[in-house]
């Protein structure tokens, strides 16, 4: 019995939605529709496609395989809605990009100007999320683009069904308080407290290399998140901070910080992650995407 491709969609959801309520939520339907949905999937491909336990639904291996189908047909349904946008008056569309703070401040926000002047049929949806919620919406088909950061000295590439794209490369930085003694070696930093980020951010990625590099722990005090929050905490003289470039652009109004370039404290690397398929995306994620690495290029980084 051939497979309905519309009932790819509800197993993609309880996937998506970790059960089969969630999932009905999501699509608006009733968990009932949603169980006889699966069930005839299950009919038609002779496999069980969830796992059903106390703790909820997991794909089976056959599920697995249905699932990265469901999101390739997906992916190529998203590209050609953008291929067909694109057969009128030059490139056309609506494209929502998923970014965290510095990089809306210093990159997605100032090609906002450029792309209108060059592709002014193209519209930009900006919305702030954290590199998690970004990624599971862009899975999730809400979002065509985002912007995640890495610690580039670690290796992280893009799950199956995605493609990343290279927009910057920035130096890492050591913030201390301005009556600090500076470090003049990369040594040094052992005797040093650190004002910690969040655990799985990049700062902290590259807090742990450093750590690694140094053969020794690192000292911290205090989680952030927010890199303005950071700041105030080592103003506060609480510690110094490892921080990206990018982050620093209003501490030379701050006579209570001072920044150190120090060799050997690495990069952080901005990269702009969209639903890939066979072909390349379409013209108008093109455009966003190729509007975005001029801003990048043109930046001066502190």
């Amino acid at each position: 019995m051939p497979t309905d491709p519309r009932r790819l969609s509800f197993l993609l959801a309880v996937h998506r939605a970790g059960g089969v309520l969630a999932a009905a939520d999501l699509l608006h339907v009733t968990p009932s529709a949603v169980s006889q949905q699966i069930a005839r999937l299950e009919a038609e491909e002779g496999y069980p496609v969830l796992d059903r336990g106390p703790r909820g639904v997991t794909l089976t291996p056959a599920g697995r395989v249905l699932a990265e189908a469901a999101e390739r047909i997906e992916a190529e349904l998203v590209e050609a809605r953008q291929a067909i946008a694109a057969l009128g008056d030059g490139v056309a569309g609506r494209v929502g990009i998923g970014a965290f703070q510095t990089a809306i401040r210093a990159v997605v926000a100032p090609a906002l100007a450029p792309l209108a002047d060059r592709f002014p049929r193209v519209v930009l949806d900006v919305r702030e999320h954290e590199p998690a919620e970004s990624v599971r919406l862009l899975r999730a088909g809400d979002l065509d683009l985002v912007v995640l950061e890495r610690d580039s000295e670690m290796a992280n590439p893009a799950p199956k069904g995605s493609r990343d794209v290279p927009l910057l490369d920035e130096p890492w930085r050591l913030v201390i308080p301005s009556g600090t003694t500076p470090p003049e070696h990369l040594g040094d930093l052992a005797n040093l407290t650190f004002v910690a980020s969040e655990a799985g951010t990049a700062s902290d990625r590259a807090l742990q290399r450093l750590a690694k590099t140094l053969g020794t722990p690192i000292a911290t005090r205090h989680s952030t998140y927010d890199f303005d929050t950071t700041l105030a905490l080592v103003a506060a003289g609480q510690g110094v901070a490892l921080l990206p470039a990018l982050a620093l652009d209003q501490v030379a109004q701050n006579d209570q910080l001072r920044v150190i370039r120090l060799p050997g404290l690495g990069e952080r690397q901005l990269v702009i992650r969209h639903r890939a398929s066979r072909h390349e995306p379409g013209p108008v994620v093109r455009a966003v995407i190729e509007v975005m690495m001029e801003v990048a290029a043109r930046l001066e980084l502190a």
